[in-house]
């Protein structure tokens, strides 16, 4: 059985994500195609519970290591229970965020570097790369205050808090910011970085056009 095609899409709060994964999901179902959505942190129980933690804004005073820690903790479990065997089994595993995040987020915004990440990701993750990485990039101003204004109305709706990070100052984000370039400049083959002030429509025409490239690929190489 050929191995499934592991595609993440990466970027700031506020980005587009959400909405972008869900239209790539439907667009692959209509064409009969096993696709399973997941997220970092959260997709399990497991990392459920660490995702209440590290983006709740009462998380006050977590340590950088520690939180970067607790990234890995997820996403490692996430690997074990949910990716890897979706792979196996041949599906399309369509993850929000994976370690680019933890790279741009805790390598660059926290200044932990990208060195220590990447050391981790090989440690804990047996290296597990994304045949695709979807970059969405837009203005980052307008990111954070979309970012923001979800975050409030959603704890106005639900009671749930998962602002934590949205609290940072704008020199935090503008070197999450910075290091995604970065990983795209460093990655050119697997990373498709998306960027500019486009329409959700714009987005994902240049989504669609780059996973079809790479499934176009995976038939081509999968046995008769």
């Amino acid at each position: 059985m050929t191995r499934g095609l592991f595609v993440t899409l990466e970027g700031l709060d506020g980005s587009g994500k959400t909405t972008q994964i869900n239209r790539l999901a439907a667009w692959l179902k209509k064409r009969n195609h096993d696709a399973l959505v997941t997220r970092q942190p959260g997709g399990t129980a497991t990392g459920d519970r660490i995702r209440a933690l590290v983006l709740d804004s009462g998380s006050t005073n977590l340590a950088p290591m520690a939180e970067m820690a607790l990234m890995f903790a997820d996403r490692a479990q996430a690997i074990a229970e949910v990716i890897r065997p979706a792979l196996t089994a041949g599906r399309i595993v369509l993850c929000d965020r994976f370690t680019d995040s933890t790279e741009a987020y805790q390598g660059g915004g926290r200044e932990l570097g990208s060195e220590t990440v990447l050391a981790l990701h090989r440690l804990i993750c047996g290296n597990l790369q994304p045949d695709l990485t979807l970059l969405l990039l837009p203005d980052l101003d307008a990111s954070l205050k979309r970012a923001r204004r979800r975050n409030q109305r959603v704890a106005e709706e639900s009671g749930k808090d998962e602002g934590r990070f949205e609290q940072e100052r704008d020199a935090f984000y503008g070197r999450v910011w910075q290091k995604y370039r970065a990983i795209a400049q460093r990655e050119p083959q697997r990373v498709v970085l998306i960027e500019g002030d486009l329409t959700i429509d714009e987005v994902h025409e240049q989504i669609v056009e780059a996973v079809a490239e790479r499934l176009a690929v995976l038939t081509a190489g999968a046995p008769a």
